[in-house]
């Protein structure tokens, strides 16, 4: 899915946020994780990240520990978080990223990676370390 592109519209602190992102999701066995390069045509941010928890209860488990995961390494807090009251598609805005936190049967509807299939994505964990700089 991905095709080797990289987070260089995005300053290193923006891409060290969005890397312990996606290594949040998969400590927490987030699924078919990627990053949506939306920079050139998105005004709101630079990157999402999207990922599909199974049930309702992973998406809850998911999108909490990249919350706790970002404040405790010292990184931003979102400016707002969507959908954390039923757990089907959660939204947390961090500015330079948003976090998309889908359950599968809404992941599979809004189809985000198909609404922006003219972006570049980068899958997750990257297939090299130079992926992310």
């Amino acid at each position: 899915m991905g095709d080797s592109h990289t987070l260089v519209g995005s300053d290193i602190e923006s891409a060290k946020w969005i890397l312990l992102a996606g290594e949040a999701i998969e400590e927490k066995s987030g699924h078919d994780t990627v990053i949506v390069d939306v920079g050139d045509v998105f005004a709101i941010a630079e990157y999402f990240v999207i990922t599909t928890g199974r049930t309702n209860r992973q998406v809850k488990a998911i999108s909490e520990e990249v919350e706790s995961a970002l404040k405790e390494a010292g990184g931003p807090s979102p400016t707002r978080i969507e959908g954390n009251d039923d757990y089907k598609w959660v939204l947390m805005d961090y500015g330079e990223f948003l976090v998309h936190v889908f359950d599968s049967k809404e992941r599979d509807y809004y189809q985000l990676e198909r609404l922006w299939s003219d972006r570049p994505l980068i899958d997750f964990p990257p297939v090299q370390a130079t992926d992310l700089r």
